[in-house]
């Protein structure tokens, strides 16, 4: 299977949006279909230090979804994509910016976190998919505790 290049890349970049847009949406079953292949490396080291780590794509979107799920809204966007291919594989990166919602009497209402991921992909029978993630964060502002305090609740309940 082979396309041409500009298509290719269009696809790509496409498909990385789309991660950001099926999570900021809630629109699990999309990531796991036109998103994500079976397995996905993670590394979300620079933010919660760890080791990388091979899940399952359903792995994955639970464990977002559950990070999420009592968030008031999210956006994640990507910026200043630029991508590689070789045959049926790609390597992109792109600059993010991710805010995070949650009104609450404990502090600010407001979590924004900026960086840049590198995406590694494989042309499936379906289109591009992504097999990887490394996000790396650069800068981040407000109150990170909204996603803390998540947890928290979610422990305790």
């Amino acid at each position: 299977m082979t396309g041409d290049g500009l298509s290719d890349r269009l696809d790509i970049v496409d498909v990385c949006t789309r991660m950001c847009w099926h999570t900021d949406k809630r629109e699990w079953e999309r990531l796991r279909t036109d998103v994500f292949t079976g397995k996905v490396l993670v590394d979300y080291t620079s933010l919660n230090g760890g080791a990388p780590t091979e899940l399952d794509a359903e792995e994955l979107i639970a464990a977002w979804r559950g990070l999420l799920a009592d968030l008031t809204a999210t956006q994640h966007l990507l910026t200043n994509h630029l991508v590689r291919i070789e045959g049926d594989t790609a390597l992109a990166t792109a600059d993010f910016q991710a805010t995070h919602l949650l009104p609450n009497a404990l502090g600010g209402p407001l979590w924004t976190l900026g960086g840049h991921y590198r995406f590694t992909l494989r042309r499936t029978a379906a289109g591009w998919r992504i097999d990887g993630l490394t996000m790396t964060a650069v800068w981040a502002e407000g109150n990170r505790h909204i996603l803390e305090r998540h947890s928290l609740e979610r422990t305790k309940g």
